[in-house]
């Protein structure tokens, strides 16, 4: 057939699967960066860049070079490859619930005074010894299995 485009990827698939990629990249960048309680700011100083940049890598709408992620694996801590953990399993990168949780604890943690985020340490650390939470299955009152 003459002007059908025979080339890899051209019936838009390949593309596809392209910006899937990108956006999990992304999607898992936000997350990082959020875990660890960053601003957009705080991420692109410590990458060398503008923190309109992050968000627009974060968004998904620039692209990121290999040098780049690179920098973010160190400023964040990880290694590359964790940027790509989870690509693939045919399932958009979400966090589960309990990530969301931990993402909210840790953006509320960091917000709050230096004494105030001593005293909260404090207190979960007292009610992590006092075996405070959730009950297991089968647990007893007495805290023990």
């Amino acid at each position: 057939m003459p002007g059908r485009d025979i080339r890899p990827g051209a019936d838009g698939r390949g593309q596809a699967r392209a910006q899937d990629a990108d956006r999990h990249v992304a999607t898992r960048l936000r997350e990082r960066r959020r875990a660890l309680g960053l601003s957009q700011r705080q991420l692109a100083e410590r990458v060398g860049t503008i923190h309109q940049q992050i968000y627009r890598y974060e968004k998904g709408t620039g692209l990121i070079s290999v040098e780049r992620l690179l920098a973010f694996a160190r400023a964040l801590g990880v290694e590359p490859d964790y940027f790509f953990e989870g690509l693939g399993t045919g399932e958009p990168a979400r966090p589960t619930a309990e990530q969301r949780r931990l993402l909210e604890l840790a953006e509320g943690f960091v917000a709050l005074p230096r004494w105030q985020q001593e005293a909260l340490l404090k207190l979960v650390h007292a009610l992590a010894g006092a075996g405070v939470g959730p009950r297991r299955e089968g647990a007893r009152d007495d805290g023990s299995a």
